[in-house]
């Protein structure tokens, strides 16, 4: 092959790159607001996939008469809170907060100067939906359809972005206390555990639950693949959320997904040791929660901590959620996925330890306090303001299924649908219910 003097071409290319201002090259060739925005729609998809990921591992853990209503609960309750959270619920978190409890404008928002604006809206709308999405699992099997999405849209609408306003909004009175909550452990992830408890206990427990003595009876779930599936995607998808909340292509993603990831094998570890060491079997279940309450206990300090202090947050968070399982069981609490264990019990560890192992203050009781009352702030407005809109729900259009469509699954009576063959319309139902059902 022929070859080309290129010396002494060298020489003027050197000057003319010697020319140029030092930021010249990076600015034609590296928008970073672009890159950025990549970053945070990618984020936002890898979050929604979450979405996924519920639904198969709460219809995993549901009997298989009840797959299909948990689907769609999951399915409609996204639909439903993207559409309200961009009417109301973002303008109450992100709005101009001039009292420090919620925002006053930004509602329906169709105009702004800032393109990135339509991003994080997009990004806090999967949050939104995340939120949502926890009490559906726990109240699964015995709520009605129509009842349950009405709960979701006061969540998504009123009940986390109020809450969501005190921390995330420059101007709420937590945020200006110094509360963390990087990602959301207690801002999604106990906002959407104290509303699932206040559920179930308004809802009641599934038949056969609980004995005349109010020992539990195990009720197991029809479809453990699923469930397993449904963790993986999670899992996954947490990488988004956690690192998706740095709203920016950042260097700091790296610490931020290694402390998620060393906290959920940490969960996990602890709920398959802790069963081993009593003599117990290890449960696939409960390994997944565990791996799950790590996720959600790395979620509020995963950028402010040490791998180290990630591995213990995420250990001790599902050391929390196995005994807080076992909690709810002997209050008489039927959470058919472990959802208050698993996002509230653990959120709220992971929160305060968010504090204790703060990578520039650790052990200082001034922030730990902080950290404390935000987690007992959450808990007494979302609690109590989901008690009550389920309360008011259940005495106006009723909350529960009735007692025979709990018996025969709510799949065919919430929907007119089966999710498995085993299950027809002519063993579920007479034939004349059978019929008037195939003719909608």
């Amino acid at each position: 092959m022929k070859s080309f003097p290129t010396r002494p071409l060298v020489a003027p290319l050197l000057l003319l790159l010697a020319s140029l201002p030092t930021n010249a090259l990076a600015a034609d060739t590296v928008d970073t607001g672009a890159v950025n925005m990549v970053w945070l729609a990618t984020a936002s998809a890898l979050v929604f996939l979450m979405q996924a990921g519920f639904a198969l591992l709460e219809s995993g853990l549901s009997r298989s008469k009840n797959a299909l209503n948990v689907v769609m609960k999951n399915y409609a309750d996204v639909c439903l809170g993207t559409l309200i959270f961009w009417a109301l619920g973002y303008g109450l978190m992100f709005g101009s907060n001039t009292t420090g409890w919620f925002g006053s404008d930004s509602f329906m928002l169709n105009r702004t100067e800032d393109a990135g604006t339509w991003g994080i809206i997009l990004f806090q709308t999967m949050f939104a939906a995340t939120a949502a999405t926890i009490a559906s699992g726990a109240m699964a099997e015995r709520t009605r359809f129509g009842a349950y999405l009405f709960g979701a849209l006061v969540i998504t609408g009123l009940i986390y972005p109020v809450f969501g306003s005190w921390v995330w909004n420059a101007d709420g009175w937590l945020a200006k206390l110094g509360f963390i909550d990087f990602a959301g452990s207690t801002v999604v992830h106990s906002v959407g555990a104290w509303c699932a408890l206040a559920g179930i206990i308004v809802v009641g427990p599934r038949l056969g639950r609980f004995d005349d003595k109010g020992k539990p009876r195990e009720i197991r779930g029809h479809n453990m693949t699923l469930v397993a599936i449904g963790g993986f995607i999670l899992w996954f998808g947490w990488f988004g959320f956690n690192g998706g909340s740095t709203l920016a292509a950042d260097v700091d993603i790296g610490l931020i997904n290694l402390n998620t990831q060393l906290a959920a094998a940490a969960g996990a570890c602890a709920c398959m040791l802790l069963p081993a060491l009593s003599g117990r079997p290890v449960l696939l279940s409960e390994t997944i929660n565990g791996s799950l309450a790590g996720l959600v206990g790395i979620t509020a300090g995963c950028a402010s901590m040490l791998p180290g202090h990630a591995l213990i947050t995420g250990f001790v968070a599902g050391v929390v959620c196995f005994i807080g399982t076992r909690l709810l069981l002997r209050l008489r609490l039927d959470d058919v996925v472990g959802a208050v264990a698993v996002h509230g019990f653990a959120g709220a560890w992971g929160t305060i330890a968010a504090g204790i192992f703060l990578i520039d203050n650790p052990f200082n009781m001034q922030v730990i306090s902080v950290q404390v009352l935000g987690v007992l702030a959450c808990f007494l407005w979302t609690f109590f303001a989901a008690l009550l809109m389920y309360l008011l729900i259940a005495v106006s259009v009723g909350l529960r299924a009735s007692t025979m469509h709990e018996q025969r699954g709510l799949d065919l009576s919430e929907h007119a649908e089966i999710g498995y063959p085993e299950f027809p319309m002519e063993t579920a139902y007479t034939a004349d219910r059978a019929s008037s059902l195939e003719g909608r």
